[in-house]
């Protein structure tokens, strides 16, 4: 089937549905909302191993840690739930939101003090350009731009970025394996 809006089983036509949209998640989808979920596990396991050494812990890590829990936990949900509904556009703008918070926000995270920003802030301008071109193929109902907006951004943003906070003696790494 392709990419074109197709109407529901039943009739009526559904704005902007896919045919993709009507069979549910595919085998990417799912792995990369499981994905999430084993990233959102670590990231747990990580904060309740380090629970001593909280108050140390910037203010700006904080807010990072919150926008990225906040996106993962919708990652799935997005991903696996129906599309196209009232609901998955209010996730969809909080997921957004939240990617967009974080991407702000790690610019004022920095390993080796201010001013100093590492390979990992590429994907932080990534996400920042990605998400209002997500965002406006969502609103053209451009589906298949929006769907291979929104793998880019959680491959890239959420699950490579998410990656290299554990090794590399990072803050989530060193409560984890430390």
């Amino acid at each position: 089937m392709s990419e074109a809006a197709v109407a529901p089983p039943g009739g009526g036509a559904t704005r902007g549905l896919t045919a993709q949209d009507l069979r549910g998640p595919d085998r990417l989808e799912r792995a990369l909302g499981l994905l999430a979920l084993v990233m959102l596990g670590f990231i747990l396991v990580a904060l309740v191993r380090g629970m001593d050494e909280w108050a140390r812990v910037p203010r700006v890590v904080w807010i990072h840690l919150a926008t990225i829990l906040v996106a993962l936990v919708l990652t799935p949900v997005l991903l696996w739930r129906r599309r196209g509904d009232r609901r998955h556009r209010v996730y969809g703008y909080a997921w957004s939101a939240a990617m967009m918070l974080t991407a702000l926000d790690s610019l004022f995270v920095h390993m080796g003090g201010p001013g100093r920003f590492s390979l990992i802030h590429v994907l932080s301008l990534f996400t920042l350009v990605m998400v209002p071109v997500l965002v406006l193929a969502a609103r053209r109902h451009n589906a298949a731009r929006h769907r291979r907006t929104v793998r880019g951004l959680i491959i890239g943003a959420l699950l490579i970025a998410g990656f290299f906070t554990f090794p590399f003696n990072r803050l989530l790494g060193h409560w984890l394996f430390g």
